[in-house]
């Protein structure tokens, strides 16, 4: 969970350096620190189109802050990356495929920054796909906000289908464990992060996790483009 909440920032700096409009649209927080999950949405020029390249499992190897011990520790978060679909689009959900939840926000910490249940869970059952919201005060707003979220997976999921035989990035997400991550980040014993399916690497592990992303997003578009 910690790991998650330093690629929170990683990707929120990348947004700043590329001008992207950024805003948190859920946010769980890790039960003593970090972070759960969290659903980011990032607005700008050609942002989808780099940033599904980080679509995958990242690995972390470091000592671990948490370890008094100081012992190496081996940390997985997944990143998966939906398009923002406009209201225009037409995806038919029927709301009886739909079980909407709501409960009170909280914040980092467990702080409650709502005192009314105002966040808002929609689960589509045919698909199994569960979007949340909790970001506005209105549960109206959070109820948009997340019933946009869903038409967007669900939106995807229909793309995934026509696209499986010619592109794996949207194939499937990657369990996270041994052997499934698309890029690792090596703090300890050596400083260096790698792109497993580029090649592309750099001992300059601090700019990487501080939102310098670009020359892997390159080398990673540069691949897809040969590879069509």
């Amino acid at each position: 969970m910690d790991w998650t909440g330093m690629l929170l920032r990683m990707y929120r700096r990348w947004g700043e350096e590329n001008t992207a409009k950024i805003s948190i649209l859920d946010f769980q927080a890790g039960d003593e620190a970090g972070v759960k999950s969290v659903t980011l949405s990032l607005a700008g020029e050609y942002v989808f189109g780099k940033l599904k390249t980080e679509v995958g499992v990242h690995r972390l190897v470091r000592l671990s802050p948490f370890d008094t011990n100081k012992r190496r520790h081996t940390s997985f978060a997944s990143v998966f990356v939906y398009p923002d679909i406009e209201d225009e689009i037409d995806i038919h959900i029927n709301e009886n495929d739909l079980r909407i939840d709501t409960f009170r926000s909280s914040g980092a910490g467990g702080q409650h920054v709502n005192v009314t249940d105002s966040a808002v869970r929609i689960t589509h059952k045919p698909s199994g796909i569960v979007v949340q919201c909790q970001n506005e005060r209105s549960q109206i707003k959070n109820r948009s906000t997340a019933m946009k979220i869903l038409k967007a997976a669900l939106y995807e999921k229909e793309e995934e289908k026509r696209r499986l035989e010619q592109d794996e990035l949207y194939a499937q997400k990657k369990k996270i464990e041994w052997g499934s991550q698309v890029r690792s980040y090596i703090l300890h014993p050596y400083q260096m992060v790698k792109d497993h399916r580029t090649s592309h690497e750099t001992s300059n592990t601090a700019a990487v996790l501080d939102g310098d992303l670009n020359a892997f997003i390159e080398a990673a578009l540069a691949q897809m483009a040969s590879s069509k």
